[in-house]
């Protein structure tokens, strides 16, 4: 029998072991493009010049740039000398203070009784995972059922979230495909019929519709809330976003507060403050006393330090100096209110070139709404025209970002929804 040498029983065994390796992950399956960060990429691979992307949920001036807003350059000159060591698990406390003054209002019973349990997040989302973490260890079974409504439709980010802590998730009707416009009636029957549970609402710029309830709307959804003992989460990432007017656009927040509920807040700074990458945020909760905002902050911070320890210094310093400054503070909201405006004379614009177009449809629904995004109403299918024809980049549900639409190329995305649309 032919000898066997040393190095083939070695490469033998290397072989296998790779064979072993390489085959350790094979029933992990190519998961889809994020539906969002999807459309980025196509848009970047096409090479037409005259492209449009109006997925991506982010501002843009009126000649297509990303802009760093004046109040936030002034603050960063402030913080170059400041050092870089780790923040508490609760974040900076001067920066979490004004956060829920900017929420519930500086003079608010909440906070003057101290019942406010809050820490600095990971921007809306991190609040959100926190909120998800918090019900899925300590969701009051004997009282409430384990599971999350959100609004059909709703930000598609919302579903993993919970679904990832274990919870449940259902839908509430939201939008009306009929009137293109709020279904109360569905909103209200869904949150009534369902046994107690917990429900996420957005604040105010509802994403991806644009329909916000009215004041009088607001007010029956907190009664039937209330009434049905659902525990409410705030989706608010659009505070002063949406109509320039940081108290306005907190006004569902406050009606819930002040009709008794114990709400919890997930506040995110990318939009109003143009901080989308530095990813800040503040999460809270209104808890019945001190005593209990005690054991509520605690627990809290338990579920922050497993699963990033610390959230980061840099832009929530931006917002601490901005919210601190008078000067500064009066600048940012100058700036919000213009952001706001540009958006709302984008629609104005986006209506007057579809009837300019040639369109008959009723397009209302486009000035009706308020804040970054738009349901138009097309269908998946009028979506896939629109790109392939047309090279305009949006999500397949026809949600268009206002941010994206500029003067100069409003015209042709008003003439490319004529055309998808006029057979309508």
């Amino acid at each position: 029998m032919a000898r066997v040498s040393k190095k083939a029983i070695l490469r033998t065994i290397n072989l296998k072991s790779n064979i072993r390796c390489l085959s350790l992950w094979s029933n992990v399956e190519l998961g889809p493009k994020d539906p969002i960060l999807g459309v980025a990429e196509n848009f970047k691979a096409d090479s037409t010049p005259d492209k449009i992307n109006v997925g991506i949920g982010a501002y843009r001036d009126d000649d297509g740039n990303p802009v760093v807003l004046d109040s936030v350059q002034a603050a960063q000159k402030k913080i170059l000398d400041m050092n870089m060591e780790y923040s508490p698990i609760s974040g900076i406390a001067s920066f979490v203070q004004k956060s829920v003054e900017l929420a519930y209002g500086p003079g608010s019973e909440v906070l003057e009784s101290d019942r406010v349990a809050a820490l600095q997040s990971i921007s809306g989302t991190g609040a959100l995972r926190l909120s998800a973490s918090f019900l899925g260890m300590w969701n009051p079974s004997d009282s409430r059922l384990p599971v999350v409504m959100v609004s059909n439709p709703t930000w598609g980010n919302h579903f993993p979230i919970y679904e990832h802590a274990g919870l449940e998730t259902k839908v509430y009707r939201y939008w009306d495909p009929k009137t293109l416009g709020l279904d109360q009636n569905g909103l209200l029957e869904d949150l009534s019929t369902q046994q107690s549970c917990n429900v996420v609402l957005h604040a105010c710029a509802h994403n991806p519709t644009g329909v916000d309830p009215t004041t009088e709307q607001w007010k029956e959804i907190s009664q039937v809330c209330k009434e049905k003992g659902h525990f409410v989460i705030f989706d608010n990432a659009y505070q002063g976003f949406a109509s320039g007017d940081t108290d306005k656009d907190i006004e569902s927040v406050r009606i819930f507060v002040e009709d008794g509920h114990k709400i919890g807040l997930c506040q995110s700074f990318a939009k109003n403050f143009g901080l989308y990458g530095q990813r800040i945020g503040c999460f809270s909760m209104v808890c019945e006393d001190s005593d209990e905002k005690a054991r509520v902050e605690s627990q809290l911070k338990i579920i922050a330090r497993a699963i990033y320890s610390n959230p980061p210094l840099h832009g929530a310093r931006i917002v601490d100096i901005i919210l601190d400054d008078p000067s500064l503070k009066a600048t940012w909201q100058s700036e919000i209110e213009m952001m706001s405006n540009r958006i709302i004379r984008m629609r104005e614009l986006l209506k007057e070139n579809l009837v300019k177009a040639g369109s008959t449809l009723n397009w209302d629904h486009i000035t009706n709404q308020i804040g970054m995004f738009s349901y138009t109403g097309v269908t998946p299918e009028q979506c896939d025209i629109l790109t392939n024809k047309h090279h305009i980049y949006l999500t397949r549900n026809g949600r268009i970002s206002m941010a994206g639409v500029t003067s100069g190329n409003v015209e042709k995305l008003a003439f490319a929804l004529h055309d998808v649309t006029k057979s309508s």
